[in-house]
């Protein structure tokens, strides 16, 4: 067990980018709040790396992405995506007949603003932070 104030590790996975990789995240990110006791957290967990996944499917990037789930606080649960694109994403306001663009709001309002992009030479990770209802074990 951590001593407190120690950083939690991160589980993680890499795959490719492909749309199957959307669900394979899903399934990763489910099995490991599962497993932390935290099954209250899996569908909104699944819906915010859906569309992290997505988003850097859709960079175009050759590699394989990162995605990831760590335990930064008691009360936090941190999805994270990382791929090899240094193209910011950006939260913006779709039009009610667009067919996409909602994904990032979507985010935004699931972890109330809690979400963020940390650049790196080559590439991001974005990361997205869901509240806890008790403490994560450690």
């Amino acid at each position: 067990m951590p001593a407190a104030g120690r950083l939690a590790t991160t589980t993680t996975v890499r795959l490719p980018y492909r749309s199957e990789s959307v669900a394979a995240a899903r399934r990763f990110v489910g099995a490991q709040l599962r497993e932390w006791g935290l099954d209250d957290l899996v569908d909104d967990a699944a819906l915010i790396v859906s569309e992290l996944v997505t988003n850097s499917i859709k960079t175009g990037c050759q590699t394989r992405m990162l995605v990831g789930v760590r335990r930064p606080t008691d009360y936090t649960v941190r999805i994270l995506v990382g791929d090899g694109s240094r193209s910011m994403p950006v939260m913006v306001q779709a039009r009610p007949d667009a067919t996409s663009g909602r994904g990032l709001a979507m985010v935004h309002r699931l972890t109330h603003g809690r979400w963020g992009v940390t650049p790196l030479p080559f590439g991001k990770v974005v990361h997205a932070d869901l509240a806890t209802p008790v403490p994560v074990p450690r």
